[in-house]
């Protein structure tokens, strides 16, 4: 179906208006192709910046997204912003959506023509005679019909585009709580370390009623040795906290990108202030969930995607028509000749050893895996609302229990020691009642702060995890703050 015209320098031209005729033909045709492209920078012809995610930070803000001066306090927000620009993995799933993404361009390439050059020379001894040959050649080769299999293969890469997309927005979300986590943990640590000071602060204070009852005769050996021992105890507990609070500010740093001894100062400790905002029907949050859960809608688009997967393996064993064409020109020693060729080819697969029937299994079998992992991720979904919701309902009780548990605990340490240092009480009721206000203190703290993260997990649970969440926690800090 293909035809050549040479036309020997030598020879007269069959027609004057042939040769010019067919090159004004694939001119016109190569321009007709340029005229279709879109009229982008060349490095980027088919705007796939347009389809690639942002680099991950947080929106609407204006933080700068590096680390803040040395001596600068941290808040909940910079924490955050430097965790989604600098964690590595945050980094590593971003430049695997730029990867898909160039994948669609490579995609949408194969719809358009391929223009080939070929230059040749070569020196040929015969016969003490030299002749110098060379030859030159322009192909344009360009598939024109393939039943559908291009198209499948677009839209393979799409899906999987758009489930890259829908991964990299999980991942900023996994992150995004990571370093919550991290921050409300070292900010927990701070106030243990706090909390333990002032039960050290405490005991010291108990050990020297102790010794002054000691002294004047109104007290045992084993009142003030039992004094010595809590104190000792708290010493001890004081600087285990503060071993902890050490290692929490390190892990703080590696969620920020940071190395693990990068000193780092934070702001205040927050007061939570628990609403009822989150109540509702835990099946709405569920429906709403699998609404936004970028998790999954990244299944969903690889199912799309392996269904695709389908139609191409089948189009991929039918037969393909593709046009050639192109000029050729060559001097072969004192001859030379020029002309150009036009064509269809018309590729028809007769046999291929059944490839292509388990190809098409294969990827049916794919598919059925991609909708069982979509079908799990659904029922995790539901799983995730509900544990979190439970958790977050679970804390605001515990908010308001440890408050009451906080009072009723300080009230009966004032009592149990000032009766002591009355000579009316015994040290045993005094250490029994430190260390019962210890533990308030710590239980009010962690739930304090247990109360921020499991609201964001209950966030994040939904899919809905986002700048908005710290900026109404940092507005109403600084509403209570004079």
């Amino acid at each position: 179906m293909a035809y050549t015209t040479p036309r020997p320098a030598s020879l007269p031209a069959r027609s004057s208006q042939t040769l010019p005729t067919r090159r004004l033909a694939i001119a016109t045709l190569l321009a007709t192709l340029a005229a279709d492209l879109p009229a982008l920078e060349i490095s980027d012809p088919f705007a796939t910046r347009a389809i690639t995610p942002p680099r991950p930070a947080l929106t609407g803000t204006a933080l700068p997204c590096q680390a803040l001066p040395a001596g600068s306090t941290y808040g909940l927000l910079e924490v955050v912003d430097l965790a989604l620009c600098k964690n590595p993995t945050t980094r590593e799933v971003w430049s695997a959506a730029r990867v898909q993404a160039a994948q669609v361009g490579l995609a949408q390439s194969e719809f358009l023509p391929t223009l080939d050059g070929r230059v040749a020379a070569s020196h040929i001894r015969i016969n003490n005679q030299n002749p110098n040959q060379r030859s030159a050649s322009l192909t344009l080769s360009w598939l024109l019909f393939d039943f559908g299999a291009r198209s499948a293969n677009l839209e393979v890469a799409r899906q999987l585009m758009s489930a890259a997309a829908s991964t990299l927005d999980s991942t900023v979300q996994t992150v995004f709580l990571n370093a919550l986590q991290a921050y409300y943990n070292t900010q927990a640590a701070r106030a243990a370390v706090t909390a333990t000071l002032e039960s050290e602060k405490a005991s010291r204070e108990s050990l020297t009623a102790a010794e002054v009852r000691y002294r004047v005769g109104t007290g045992t050996p084993a009142d003030r040795l039992q004094a010595q021992t809590a104190w000792s105890q708290a010493t001890l507990t004081r600087l285990r906290a503060e071993g902890l609070l050490r290692n929490s500010f390190g892990r703080l740093a590696t969620v920020m990108g940071l190395d693990a001894n990068q000193p780092l100062q934070l702001d205040d400790i927050p007061t939570a202030t628990p609403d009822a905002s989150f109540e509702g029907d835990v099946a709405a949050l569920i429906a709403e969930a699998r609404d936004r859960r970028p998790d999954l809608k990244a299944a969903e688009a690889q199912v799309k995607a392996a269904q695709a997967g389908v139609d191409y393996a089948r189009a991929a064993g039918l037969p393909t028509v593709a046009l050639s064409a192109g000029p050729q020109w060559a001097d072969l020693g004192g001859a030379s000749a020029n002309g150009s060729s036009i064509g269809l080819v018309l590729s028809l697969p007769i046999f291929s050893g059944f490839n292509t029937t388990y190809n098409v299994r294969a990827a049916a079998a794919s598919t059925d895996v991609r909708v069982a992992q979509r079908d799990n991720v659904r029922q995790q979904v539901a799983l995730d609302v509900w544990e979190a919701y439970q958790s977050l309902t679970t804390a605001t009780q515990t908010i308001r229990t440890t408050a009451d548990l906080l009072a009723s605990a300080e009230h009966s340490e004032r009592v149990a020691l000032g009766r002591y240092k009355a000579g009316v009480g015994n040290i045993l009721d005094v250490l029994n009642a430190q260390s019962a206000l210890a533990n308030a203190r710590l239980q009010r703290i962690q739930a304090m702060l247990d109360w921020y993260v499991s609201r964001a997990t209950l966030a994040k649970a939904i899919g809905a995890l986002d700048s908005q969440l710290l900026l109404s926690t940092s507005s109403r800090q600084k509403a209570r703050q004079p």
